[in-house]
């Protein structure tokens, strides 16, 4: 989650929030992708959740990246949490249970995605190695409790903690124990934004099941392959799921408006101060009547901020976010990039993605989302195993990326991200390997995760 948007420019009418969305639209050739990862860190001399104070902690890890790559500090309350690239090529930023995230810089093809993280990971090596600190490539902190997990100092996760357990009961986890990664696209149209939307929510289902990397809680197996999407189950409904109402007639820029108009708010940012406002309505800020502020209306960035506070599998804001998968090792960061980009940036694979989840109603997207946390590429929707459907769905990324035809310094095109995904479709998922090493050669035990499972 990168630093809260600053623009104090009011909102006075609700057209305004329907044309923050338009304001996204971009024309095909400024199409840009951009890849957001979480990753646990731990001591390595004995596998210790890494705290934010102390001379090896999250700070000292800020700091010295700060020094390494000239990236501008991002303080809250004086505190340093994240860093920026004022040039316009991402930023870094603390989840709150110190999960460390690289948010990438919008690029031109997956050939940059990679060359992006393994310059961050180089620099994040460099820094966190003298500290002992590793990072993990799981999608949960398989061995630490919740109680054991340490709290990072930013005011909005404070306001977010205090309400989560009001409205769920793995909202907390959620916070401060998974781990996940994004995928960011762009839109040229408010069709096209539909048309991307459905296609992402019918299908992350299937990008969770192909990325299931979860498996272990509290030093044991949990009994799924992602934990990380049966949290985000029970963490809170009011902002969170597969958005029923994005495939009925008439959606578009201003149905979006009233779904996140009806998700209650968190925060307003004032200056410095973040204003706990959990629970209520940003209709009664943009009218002034909210009754924790009376008087204070709504601006633009209150807007922005909203938005990051909603959770939904696809997020809107001005591009797509893909939220279903879990994190894995270099190769599945960018092989995450390269599904999305090749289904969702082609249109024949677009359309071709589309008839593959044509008959599919809003019960059987749903039973599908309810199972696969627990089947992963065993699930089953419209009497097709999620196995069947992910190497048609591989097959039509392939096929878009090779349309696309965008290649490296050796003359590879980007198919070449697909390969992970196409092994684990004709085998087994990330955590299924994983459980097998913890029956046999890890004899029981997670440990062996703090040297295997990482980065």
């Amino acid at each position: 989650m990168a630093r809260d948007v600053t623009d104090a420019a009011p909102i006075t009418a609700r057209d305004e929030l329907v044309a923050w969305f338009a304001s996204g639209e971009k024309p095909r050739a400024e199409w840009r992708i951009g890849t957001e990862h979480e990753k646990v860190p731990f001591y390595r001399a004995d596998r210790r959740p890494v705290p934010y104070d102390g001379p090896a902690g999250i700070r000292a890890l800020i700091e010295g990246l700060a020094a390494r790559t000239g990236w501008e500090p991002i303080l809250d309350d004086g505190l340093p949490i994240g860093l920026a690239d004022e040039s316009g090529g991402g930023a870094i930023s603390i989840e709150p249970g110190g999960q460390f995230e690289l948010s990438g810089a919008p690029l031109a093809s997956i050939h940059d995605t990679e060359a992006e993280l393994a310059r961050h990971l180089a620099d994040l090596k460099a820094v966190a190695d003298p500290l002992g600190i590793g990072f993990l490539t799981l999608g949960m902190s398989p061995l630490w409790t919740r109680a054991e997990t340490p709290v990072m100092p930013k005011r909005r996760y404070r306001i977010m903690a205090n309400y989560m357990p009001k409205v769920g009961g793995h909202g907390l986890d959620m916070m401060f124990r998974t781990a996940t990664v994004q995928v960011n696209l762009d839109y040229g149209s408010e069709a096209d934004m539909v048309a991307k939307l459905r296609v992402a929510l019918a299908l992350q289902p299937i990008a969770t099941a192909l990325f299931a990397n979860s498996p272990f809680t509290d030093g044991r197996p949990n009994g799924l392959l992602s934990m990380r999407s049966e949290i985000w189950r029970d963490t809170d409904a009011d902002r969170t799921g597969l958005l029923p109402f994005a495939f009925e007639e008439g959606m578009g820029y201003d149905r979006m408006v009233d779904y996140a108009l009806g998700v209650p708010m968190y925060f307003v940012k004032r200056g410095d101060t973040y204003h706990d406002v959990a629970g209520s309505s940003f209709r009664d800020l943009m009218e002034g009547r909210l009754l924790a502020l009376p008087g204070e209306r709504a601006t633009r960035s209150d807007w922005a901020n909203h938005l990051s506070t909603i959770f939904p599998e696809v997020r809107l804001k001005q591009y797509l976010e893909m939220r279903g998968a879990d994190v894995g090792p270099p190769e599945m960061i960018a092989a995450q990039a390269a599904f999305w980009t090749g289904l969702l940036y082609d249109g024949p694979a677009l359309d071709g993605a589309a008839e593959l989840a044509r008959t599919w109603s809003a019960a059987d997207r749903q039973a599908l989302r309810d199972s696969v946390p627990r089947l992963a590429l065993d699930a089953t929707i419209g009497g097709r195993s999620v196995r069947e459907v992910a190497g048609d769905a591989l097959a039509l990324a392939r096929a878009g990326l090779a349309r696309r035809a965008s290649l490296d310094g050796s003359g590879r095109d980007e198919t070449r991200f697909l390969d992970p995904l196409d092994a684990i479709a004709a085998g087994e998922v990330q955590a299924a390997r994983w459980l097998a090493a913890f029956q046999g050669a890890w004899k029981g035990s997670v440990l062996p995760s703090f040297s295997e499972a990482v980065f």
